[in-house]
C-alpha cells in the first residue's frame, strides 16, 4: 500500500479552513482568533521541531537522548499544567505538582508497557518509547489540569464551609470529601467519554495513522485497546495524585487550610 506524500499545498489548503475559523470568530465578536491563529503556529513549528528531533533520534537510537527529550516533554507538560489553573499555587509547587504527578503516572505505564507488554529489545526503542510517552503525557495533563483547576477554585469558593467544617471537628480529609470526590470525577470524566466513544463515535488517531500506513486494521484495533487501557490508567493515576498532593499542600500540620499558598485567579 502506497502512503499518500503530503505536498505544502495540500497543507496549505488545510490551514486555510483555520483561517476561515479566525475569521468566522473576529466576525461573531469571540476573541477568539489570536488565539485560533496562535496556537496554530505554535502547533505546527512544535510538529516540525519534533519531526527533526525524532528523525535523529530514530537514527542514533541513543538512551541518553532519549531520557533528554522525555525530560523535556515532562517538563513543559508540568508548566502547561501550571498555566491552567485559575488560581495557581504559588511558588515552585505549582510547577512541581504537575511534574510529580505525571512522572508517577504516565512514567511508570510507560515503562510497564515497554518493558512487560511490549517487551522492546531494546527497551527504550525511540519508535515506541517517544510516541507512548507523548499520548500518556498528553492525556493525563489535561486531566490533571481539570482536576487540579477545579480543586483550588472550589477551595476558595467554598473557604467557609470546609472551615465551618473543620471547627465542628472534621478532619482535613473528611471536610474536603466531598470536594476531591468531585475534583477526581472532573479529571476523569473526558477520558472516560472518550473510551465509551472510541470506535463508535470516533476513530483515534493512532489506530487510523496504522491503517492508512498499510497496517491490518485488526493490528491497528489491538494496539489501539493497548493504548486506552493506558492512556485510562496514567490519567487516573496522575489525577488522584494531583488531588492528594494539592489537598495536602493547602492545609497545615493542624488541619487549617491556607488559602495564601495561592494566587489571584487570573
Amino acid at each position: 500500500m502506497n502512503v499518500a506524500i503530503l505536498s505544502p499545498l495540500d497543507l496549505s489548503i488545510a490551514a486555510a479552513l483555520i483561517l476561515i475559523l479566525a475569521g468566522l470568530s473576529f466576525n461573531l465578536k469571540l476573541g477568539l482568533e489570536s488565539q485560533i491563529l496562535i496556537a496554530s503556529i505554535r502547533m505546527t513549528i512544535q510538529l516540525l521541531l519534533i519531526g527533526l528531533v525524532l528523525h535523529y533520534l530514530f537514527s542514533s537510537g541513543s538512551v541518553w537522548l532519549i531520557i533528554l527529550v522525555s525530560q523535556v516533554m515532562l517538563l513543559a507538560a508540568g508548566r502547561e499544567v501550571r498555566a491552567r489553573l485559575k488560581r495557581k499555587l504559588r511558588g515552585f509547587f505549582g510547577y512541581h505538582v504537575g511534574v510529580s504527578a505525571m512522572f508517577v503516572s504516565s512514567f511508570s505505564v510507560a515503562l510497564l508497557a515497554l518493558l512487560v507488554i511490549l517487551r522492546q529489545d531494546p527497551w527504550y526503542e525511540p519508535r515506541y518509547a517517544i510516541p507512548f510517552l507523548g499520548m500518556l503525557l498528553g492525556n493525563t495533563m489535561t486531566g490533571v489540569a481539570l482536576a487540579a483547576d477545579r480543586l483550588t477554585s472550589l477551595f476558595y469558593e467554598q473557604r467557609e464551609v470546609i472551615e465551618q467544617r473543620l471547627m465542628l471537628g472534621e478532619t482535613r480529609s473528611e471536610a474536603v470529601s466531598d470536594i476531591r470526590r468531585d475534583c477526581m470525577r472532573t479529571g476523569m470524566i473526558p477520558l472516560i467519554n472518550s473510551m465509551a466513544a472510541t470506535g463508535l463515535v470516533s476513530l483515534p488517531g493512532m489506530m487510523t495513522g496504522q491503517i492508512l500506513g498499510g497496517t491490518p486494521p485488526i493490528e491497528a484495533v489491538k494496539y489501539q485497546i493497548l493504548i486506552m487501557f493506558l492512556i485510562g490508567a496514567g490519567s487516573g493515576f496522575g489525577v488522584i495524585c494531583a488531588i492528594y498532593m494539592i489537598e495536602k499542600h493547602l492545609f497545615d500540620d493542624r488541619h487549617r487550610l491556607v488559602l495564601d499558598k495561592l494566587l489571584p485567579a487570573g
